[in-house]
């Protein structure tokens, strides 16, 4: 019940007691702070390990050929693997159920110009799968397709990065460039969660990078995306058969760690989930700590204030106020002063985090966007005003039971 006389000598007490009213707040105003700070930077790491797998597909495995390490089949070793296109019509020949697309990938470095502006990118010779794979996000115009495959077209498909470095504004839809002394009609323009790096390439056809190379049919790499639906353990079952399918087509020795190397990007990502929860898990505990060690400080200066506040417990007693109301006198005040210096600690918090964020802290530190979720800033908060008023509780449950004559004779 609403008692006008509790709420004025309450504020008497706080105006009475500055300095004590200050350090009860400010631990509880610090431990929501670093709390809210600390979990909010947990986030952010896990933001950016999300974010850096996030920007292409997670489905997907990249296949590279290397230099074998071990004697194999008549083969001597240190032989060179070679990818070719009648390896990826073999593996979706083999595992076809299994694959929701699948491209080569033929990556080189060029010298880019348009009239008389030029730099250098990177060209990746791909098929129509690419996009997928990659996640990428046509502006405008269109992707590579099946036609420009089969027909080794010069076109190409540039990064926004690209179109604004070279083109200055202009509109690239229709327009040449030259690639390493080919011309190449723009047929579509780009973009790429991944940021500029990824807008600094050109895609072209596979077939037309082999054609220009001498008309070859060699692949870098193979690019493979498995179906969703077998989840995690399907793909590192299909991980394995496929290692053991292509080791066997070209001949490499089962226990030869290099000749084949497949780079299933699921795993990856689950390991790395794995990393950044267990950071998230570590940085979380901290805060929790921060936060028990702002009830026991808490504690400690409610059992002082209590000491101090005996006499005038004793007085209270003796005129006629009973053990309920003492305690709960106590309880409101303390309640008061976490409430309003924790929700003080908690917007300070959020101040700092939206304040710290961009990409600085991004690139120095690998945090992006460090955020916390308001129920949980609120749930700690409510915890730590419960904790406080547990706090104050039992020394002022202890204080009331003080008879008032040894109340008064305190010193």
């Amino acid at each position: 019940m609403f008692s006008r006389d509790n709420w004025k000598e309450i504020f008497e007490t706080i105006q009475k007691n500055k300095l004590r009213t200050f350090l009860t707040g400010f631990s509880v105003a610090l431990g929501i702070f670093i709390f809210v700070t600390l979990f909010g930077m947990g986030n952010g790491l896990n933001n950016t390990f999300m974010k850096f797998f996030g920007s292409d597909a997670t489905n997907i495995f990249r296949i590279y050929p290397s230099q074998t390490t071990l004697p194999y089949g008549g083969y001597k070793a240190k032989r060179r693997i070679e990818f070719y296109n009648e390896d990826v019509e073999e593996i979706v020949k083999e595992f076809g159920p299994l694959i929701q697309y699948i491209s080569p990938r033929i990556s080189r470095g060029a010298s880019v110009s348009y009239k008389n502006k030029s730099d250098n990118y990177g060209t990746e010779g791909v098929g129509p799968s690419m996009q997928f794979a990659e996640k990428t996000i046509m502006m405008k115009g269109r992707y590579l397709n099946a036609n420009d495959i089969r027909d080794r077209t010069k076109f190409a498909v540039i990064g926004r990065m690209v179109e604004k470095d070279i083109f200055e504004g202009t509109d690239a839809l229709g327009e040449y460039i030259d690639i390493s002394g080919s011309a190449f009609k723009v047929i579509g323009v780009f973009q790429d969660d991944g940021g500029d790096n990824e807008e600094r390439t050109i895609f072209i056809p596979y077939t037309t990078r082999q054609l220009i190379e001498g008309n070859n049919n060699k692949l870098d790499q193979i690019v493979l995306g498995f179906n969703q639906a077998i989840g995690y353990n399907g793909a590192m079952k299909f991980d394995k058969k496929l290692n053991a399918f292509l080791r066997n087509k070209k001949t490499i020795n089962p226990d030869d760690p290099r000749g084949v190397r497949i780079q299933n990007v699921a795993e990856n990502l689950k390991e790395n989930q794995q990393v950044a929860s267990v950071l998230k898990i570590i940085i979380s505990g901290i805060a929790f700590a921060v936060i028990i060690s702002g009830v026991l400080g808490i504690s400690n200066i409610m059992v002082f204030v209590i000491k101090e506040r005996t006499k005038e417990i004793g007085i209270r007693k003796a005129l006629g106020a009973t053990p309920k109301m003492i305690t709960g006198t106590i309880l409101l005040e303390s309640v008061f002063i976490t409430t309003i210096f924790g929700f003080v600690g908690l917007i300070l918090g959020i101040v700092v985090l939206n304040f710290i964020n961009g990409k600085s802290l991004e690139e120095d530190y690998f945090i992006t966007n460090p955020e916390i979720n308001s129920g949980t800033a609120i749930f700690v908060t409510i915890l730590l005003i419960v904790c406080g008023a547990l706090a104050a509780f039992i020394p002022a449950r202890k204080a009331a039971r003080i008879k008032p004559i040894v109340a008064l004779r305190d010193e």
